[in-house]
């Protein structure tokens, strides 16, 4: 009985490893760095966390409507030791973002910089973090 409980564990363990394994995508799968992303709107969400920090834009459209565009950047540990905290991203705030399209034509894409309206710059990923981003679970 132990042996067994042991190996359930151990399965159990491997299993839950591998699932965030599997669905960390690279760079190259999810975006398309031939299609550059150039977004001005009000930042409305910050999602901090592994393995990929995702922030939210609202983009105003010429018809008045409003497109929601879900942003990938860098991992934020990478981000932390460049120097780059969460509480640089100021919710509420107009910004211009740069990056590149998601492949497959959904408001996804890689952000790279986020530049304000007094012209700071927050860099939420460099070329090395273009290794693998997964867009979250909706």
């Amino acid at each position: 009985m132990k042996r067994f409980l042991i190996a359930c564990v151990t399965v159990g363990a491997f299993a839950g490893s591998t699932a965030s394994l599997l669905a960390h995508h690279s760079f190259a799968a999810e975006f398309d760095d031939k299609q550059p992303l150039k977004l001005t709107g009000t930042l409305t969400k910050v999602e901090w966390n592994n393995p990929h920090i995702w922030y939210y834009v609202d983009v105003k459209n010429p018809d008045g409507t409003t497109t929601t565009w879900g942003l990938s950047g860098g991992a934020p540990g990478q981000l932390m030791r460049r120097g780059i905290r969460k509480d640089q991203l100021v919710v509420g705030s107009v910004v211009n973002v740069e990056g590149f399209r998601a492949k497959d034509g959904s408001h996804n894409g890689f952000g790279s910089k986020v530049t304000y309206a007094d012209g700071r710059n927050v860099f939420t990923a460099t070329p090395l973090d273009r290794q693998s981003s997964t867009p979250p679970a909706k």
